[in-house]
């Protein structure tokens, strides 16, 4: 993709062309008291200059606020995100807003251009969780610039100044972990997802601390970075192969604890009498799986209730739109039949 040209100012624009911004604002909005040719100079300019007006500024002038949310999820089969979705659109409807809604597939490039679509169907805010391949923030930042409110859920960007709403990962796997480890476990292995997600650091971390508080060393049992099922299945069958096998697994989320389980059992291992088995999400496969999965409740509902609300909080300029809220929802973990009994 090639490089984005940082956007101008209509002061910018004033200051080219020796004009007031005033004279600039009725030219871009095709007033009949600046001339054709001035209206066509300044207008040619703004776009190739990557112009875009502030949105909530324009809004604010106005007096109105468009009430349609932009949301940008990572996938749209994932339970935990669609779960968020739900609590975003009750939070939503409820204060009367509409959603339009993207999935990003995980990818940069589309994350850029769901962005600008949303710019361009002028929604008053956007909430996203990133894609796992989002390295660069200049579309976030660009947001942020244009004055459009910016709330992140769940994968937020560490590397962009604004508000954001996540469960609490690091206490919940460290809270699953030393469960494990109070059932009697010592090698527990971990499947983590890519480390440039904050989220990742943070389950990772948990798991890690757990450990050393047990005096257990983290290099002495396994590592993999692995975040769904299919994966699962083939790394379990390497790794259960070893002469070092875990006696315990905590997976990142739910779908990779089942792909693990599923694997252990072809292999001929109880599970958990031969082996504990958690997980982080409890979806609705955490139950429908034999043995019921016992994992970290996330609560995506309560998520998306508290990101829309924030988001609207912004839009409506109850709340400070340059002010950053941080909002972190608790865990619980939930004991079912893949761990091994006390």
């Amino acid at each position: 993709m090639s490089e984005r040209k940082k956007s101008i100012t209509i002061k910018d624009i004033a200051a080219r062309f020796g004009v007031t911004p005033a004279t600039v604002s009725r030219a871009l909005n095709d007033s009949p008291r600046i001339s054709l040719q001035r209206r066509e100079e300044i207008q040619k300019y703004a776009r190739e200059n990557n112009f875009s007006p502030n949105i909530m500024a324009a809004s604010l002038r106005s007096r109105t606020v468009m009430k349609i949310i932009g949301v940008i999820i990572p996938q749209f089969t994932h339970f935990y995100f669609s779960s968020i979705l739900c609590g975003i659109e009750e939070e939503a409807s409820k204060r009367g807003y509409q959603l339009m809604v993207a999935s990003s597939e995980e990818r940069y490039e589309r994350e850029v251009e769901i962005c600008d679509a949303f710019l361009e169907n002028k929604v008053c805010g956007i909430i996203v969780s990133q894609a796992k391949s989002t390295n660069k923030y200049d579309h976030f930042e660009k947001l942020i610039r244009l004055g459009m409110p910016l709330v992140f859920y769940d994968r937020i960007c560490t590397g962009v100044d604004a508000s954001r709403v996540v469960v609490d990962d690091y206490n919940g796997a460290f809270a699953a972990v030393e469960y494990l480890i109070s059932l009697g476990c010592r090698r527990i292995a971990y499947y983590g997802s890519p480390v440039n997600l904050e989220i990742s650091k943070n389950r990772y971390n948990g798991w890690r601390d757990a450990l050393l508080r047990h005096k257990i060393n983290p290099k002495d049992c396994i590592y993999r970075d692995c975040d769904n099922g299919p994966d699962a299945e083939s790394i379990t069958r390497e790794v259960m192969s070893g002469d070092d096998r875990p006696d315990a697994f905590f997976a990142v989320n739910d779908d990779t604890a089942i792909g693990i389980m599923y694997t252990i059992k072809r292999m001929g291992f109880r599970v958990p009498e031969d082996i504990s088995v958690c997980g982080f999400t409890n979806g609705q496969r955490a139950q429908a799986c034999d043995p019921k999965l016992t994992t970290v409740e996330q609560n995506g509902m309560e998520i998306g209730r508290q990101a829309a609300s924030i988001l609207i909080g912004k839009a409506e300029r109850r709340m400070p739109i340059e002010k950053v809220e941080r909002c972190i929802v608790r865990t619980r973990l939930v004991v079912r039949d893949s761990t091994r009994a006390k």
